[in-house]
């Protein structure tokens, strides 16, 4: 579905993408593991246009690479960042409704949907997001970009900052989305989570793929977790 190939991507003249190839296909959970500072996140801004990328982005058989972020995401990829960017004078319901490319049409997922997965939005559909604490607005970003019936998602450390409970509250959400066929591209910094709920995974260093294959292979791989992921 995703084919990203030789992609590089610049900060000024700092080189931060360096030839990065990887692959996510239909219905998969790939993530994208390594240190803090190793590209990850500008992959996922590269992708989505919000860097401007040199190389092939590659999705549904169609090069991406250079168009502007909204093309992108009607094309069908969703994206969460890290930062969260919800509307904070809007309510958690009007956040959600954003989500829609167009309003009042709906695709696989409902307000139901998301307060069914997320109970604490429905108790909070009405408040303004902007008194949510950390953990909801993360349920909530994650919210409006399904919303928008995304094919494909791209999700940026969805569980930085969050109690454990919510921890594994968010890997159930992941698998629910993977269960009705949306492909998801997560970059984690948590190994556990990502080993436990993920198809394949790749492992970033220094701008570069040094690591793909199955969480086995990597669990099996020692000295790829101790240069690239271990403290």
């Amino acid at each position: 579905m995703l084919a990203v190939r030789d992609l590089h991507a610049y900060y000024g003249k700092s080189h931060i993408l360096q030839g990065v190839n990887l692959e996510v296909g239909a219905g998969e959970i790939v993530s994208l593991l390594g240190r803090n500072g190793v590209g990850r996140s500008t992959t996922c801004k590269a992708i989505m246009g919000l860097v401007e990328p040199v190389g092939e982005v590659i999705f549904k058989g169609k090069n991406l690479a250079g168009r502007r972020t909204d093309v992108i995401a009607h094309a069908g990829i969703g994206y969460v960042p890290e930062d969260r960017q919800i509307f904070p004078t809007l309510t958690v319901r009007q956040n959600l409704e954003l989500g829609l490319k167009r309003a009042g049409r709906f695709g696989r997922w409902s307000f139901d949907d998301m307060f069914e997965l997320f109970p604490l939005l429905r108790e909070r559909q009405h408040n303004v997001a902007g008194v949510l604490s950390g953990g909801e607005q993360q349920m909530l970003t994650m919210g409006r970009t399904l919303m928008g019936d995304p094919e494909l998602v791209i999700i940026d450390e969805p569980t930085e900052g969050l109690a454990p409970m919510l921890v594994a509250q968010v890997g159930r959400f992941l698998g629910e989305i993977a269960r009705r066929g949306v492909s998801i591209l997560l970059v984690e910094q948590k190994l556990t989570i990502a080993l436990e709920i993920s198809h394949r995974v790749y492992v970033m260093g220094h701008g570069r793929i040094v690591f793909g294959g199955t969480p086995a292979d990597l669990a099996a791989n020692h000295a790829v977790r101790r240069e690239n992921l271990e403290v």
